[in-house]
């Protein structure tokens, strides 16, 4: 059998716990700036990409169409 810990080792294993969790959430929040960061950058190039290129023409489906 396992002893019970003692009021010391719970507090050491509460402060780990805690050190722990804040460290989580710092990776965490830094990898979602990241992952925001490019997502903007990405959106940026295609709409600089889209406001640059040549409006599209119909395609020959919609000339079909109209015959």
């Amino acid at each position: 059998m396992t002893k019970p810990p003692t009021k010391a080792e719970r507090d050491a294993r509460n402060a780990f716990r805690q050190v722990d969790a804040k460290k989580a959430m710092t990776e965490h929040q830094i990898e979602q700036k990241a992952f925001s960061n490019n997502r903007e950058r990405l959106k940026a190039e295609r709409l600089a990409r889209e406001a640059a290129a040549p409006p599209p023409s119909k395609s020959k489906a919609t000339k079909a169409e109209e015959k």
